[in-house]
């Protein structure tokens, strides 16, 4: 007879056990119901009436909160979001930052281009696209007295130009023609990106299906929550199949990223055609070929018309983000200059305590007090928690890395000091006070790394970063340190 495994057998008796309870817990709501429908039986009519009242709106009220907690939230693409930074809260920022000696100039410049473009009421709009899909002929034909430079080869457009245009409704535009985005390998630059935060309306052209690149950009761009328009221009190169086909990628694409139009234009300009005589020679000739950029205009026109409201607030919306960002870059270059100045400063008080005892220590952290102290005050640059148990943790794993380590940190210091004949017996001392110094500025560098990638002092990642860095640059930092332990020692004497 075969028996069953213990963890079988503990198998079926849990399954009992709990089909047991759910038997006695069956029975006990059964004998409770029937207890509450005999008391109110003996009831008077309105309690009977108050309690199945109660019941009935108990399970409405749920009903109508699971309703609305499960009902999907319509969005509509012209109200604009919630501002999460307001101008209030970027004056603030601001003036924390000039009271911090943050370089804040970049964001103030930015909100003072805001405020010339509140005052003078245009409708700014960037037309993004890559290299050769007609940007600039598209803005010539928009603006019939404009002359934007146009070539028959791509890359032409290299600087941000603005030319300003009168709608046919008489709202005043100003277009700028964004650099081909495929001119730096295809990737969208800063200022391009700023660009489109700056303005209230992008309109990205391209001459076909998207490209890789192209989706990229586009889902870079449409990620900022500003209108935007997709033109598919040169719309008269294809077959009227073949543009169907492309329109219907390009739509279900538009669906996707939340885009609020798509439109087919032609924006004209010069067209290279070949021409065969009869005896089979070519000829390369040229055509000028007409524009329609009628669906484009009124495009532009219903974003306008939509609501003016939600183009200046998305757009305020916008700059305000971007102000933030520049005065986070502003505020961690800052702390990088400060963490750079406070770990130099420590790596030369290791270097000067150790020239002023002059007798090697088993301990190239000098005990870890001056390395706490390195560690403390760079957290406290970076705004992280710090446990003195990290910090422990800290030194006892840097402190193995450098006695794995230590023969090869003397030998370089060694060969740093040859360069100052005459020290005598004191060079051992010497040699540790310059590995004092290197150890101290990879660890400084090290812990900065991880509290501003990471926003934490993390024991093992400033460790292994430490290992990683112990002899980058060596030779230079222990030349350096050299010369400061030499004038440290001719100071003493």
């Amino acid at each position: 007879m075969k028996t069953l495994s213990p963890i079988r057998l503990l198998t079926l008796l849990a399954v009992a056990v709990l089909l047991l309870l759910l038997l006695l817990l069956g029975l006990l709501l059964t004998d409770t119901l029937l207890n509450i429908r005999s008391n109110l039986e003996q009831a008077p009519d309105w309690i009977w009436i108050s309690v199945i009242g109660g019941f009935s709106l108990f399970g409405l009220l749920s009903l109508w909160m699971l309703v609305r907690l499960l009902r999907p939230r319509a969005s509509n693409p012209h109200t604009a979001p919630a501002i999460d930074i307001d101008e209030h809260s970027i004056n603030a920022r601001l003036e924390r930052g000039r009271h911090d000696g943050i370089d804040t100039r970049i964001a103030e410049e930015e909100l003072e281009k805001l405020r010339q473009r509140r005052e003078a009421g245009d409708i700014h709009v960037a037309v993004y696209g890559e290299i050769s899909s007609g940007k600039s002929s598209l803005i010539k034909a928009l603006l019939s007295g404009a002359e934007p430079t146009i070539a028959a080869t791509g890359g032409t457009t290299q600087s941000l130009d603005e030319y300003r245009w009168t709608s046919p409704a008489g709202d005043r535009l100003i277009l700028t023609d964004m650099p081909g985005l495929n001119e730096n390998g295809g990737d969208m630059q800063p200022a391009a990106q700023q660009e489109a935060q700056r303005a209230h309306l992008v309109i990205y052209v391209c001459d076909a299906d998207l490209t890789r690149s192209q989706s990229q950009q586009i889902t870079q761009l449409a990620a900022l929550g500003k209108p935007m328009i997709l033109a598919l221009n040169k719309s008269d190169r294809y077959t009227a199949t073949e543009l169907a086909q492309i329109t219907q990628r390009l739509e279900q694409r538009r669906s996707e990223l939340g885009i609020q139009n798509l439109v087919t234009i032609r924006s004209g300009g010069v067209q290279q055609m070949v021409r065969i005589d009869a005896d089979g020679q070519e000829h390369l000739s040229e055509r000028q070929q007409a524009a329609d950029v009628e669906s484009l205009k009124q495009a532009i026109q219903h974003q306008i018309d939509g609501d003016r409201h939600a183009l200046e607030s998305l757009r305020d919306s916008a700059v305000f983000s971007l102000v933030a960002r520049q005065l986070d870059e502003a505020m961690a270059q800052q702390r990088d200059q400060k963490a750079k100045q406070i770990t130099q400063a420590y790596a030369k008080k290791a270097v000067v305590g150790s020239v002023a005892t002059i007798t090697p220590g088993t301990d190239l952290l000098i005990q870890g007090y001056l390395a706490t102290q390195m560690i403390k005050e760079l957290a406290a640059l970076y705004d992280a928690p710090v446990r003195n148990i990290d910090i422990e943790l800290l030194l006892k794993l840097v402190q193995q890395h450098v006695r794995s380590h230590l023969t090869l940190l003397l030998a370089i210091a060694g060969n740093a000091l040859k360069a100052f004949p005459g020290i005598g017996t004191l060079s051992g001392g010497i040699a540790h006070a310059i590995a004092y110094g290197f150890l101290f500025e990879t660890l400084g560098k090290s812990i900065a790394e991880s509290l501003r990638t990471r926003g934490e002092l993390h024991p093992l990642q400033i460790a292994s970063h430490f290992e990683d860095n112990l002899g980058e640059h060596i030779e230079k930092s222990a030349g350096y340190y050299a010369k400061l332990a030499f004038r440290q020692l001719k100071d003493k004497d």
